[in-house]
């Protein structure tokens, strides 16, 4: 069983019943951009890659899914164990992995474990490289500067 696939497949279905295309448009760019860094942040430090993976499809997804972003971090950790555990993909040490990655990836300000680091600093990345034209966040920019210099870009 590819169970970063069995997730993409119950993302798909979230992000399918999304009414708003520009929104879904914008889900599938988060949740899959993230993901993809996740993956290449975690094989670069040593991380659990599919993990990782995992949890940077499933960070946002209660923002997509409730179309709402108030405490987003903390009932998507909520939402994200639900899933994982109706779809029994994962074990209770990788499903708290996972969600307690999600339940911190918005406290940019702070360091939390390593695993946890690789979510927050692939969603960083993923609002940074959207456009290249748009401002960086405020409370973004320490981190943003930080992974150019640890991926060797100017």
């Amino acid at each position: 069983m590819n169970r970063i696939e069995v997730l993409r497949e119950y993302i798909d279905e979230v992000l399918l019943n999304m009414a708003d295309v520009e929104e879904r448009r914008c889900a599938y760019l988060h949740l899959y951009g993230v993901s993809q860094l996740c993956t290449f942040i975690a094989l670069k430090r040593g991380e659990n890659a599919e993990l990782a993976s995992m949890a940077g499809m499933l960070h946002d997804i209660y923002s997509y899914a409730k179309m709402d972003t108030k405490d987003h971090a903390h009932k998507g950790a909520i939402l994200a164990r639900e899933i994982l555990t109706s779809l029994e993909i994962t074990n209770d040490d990788e499903t708290r992995l996972i969600c307690d990655a999600i339940y911190t990836h918005s406290e940019k300000e702070v360091v939390h474990s390593d695993f946890n680091e690789v979510l927050i600093d692939a969603d960083v990345l993923q609002h940074c490289l959207y456009n290249p034209m748009f401002e960086i966040m405020e409370h973004e920019k320490d981190r943003y500067e930080k992974l150019k210099i640890e991926f060797g870009i100017s």
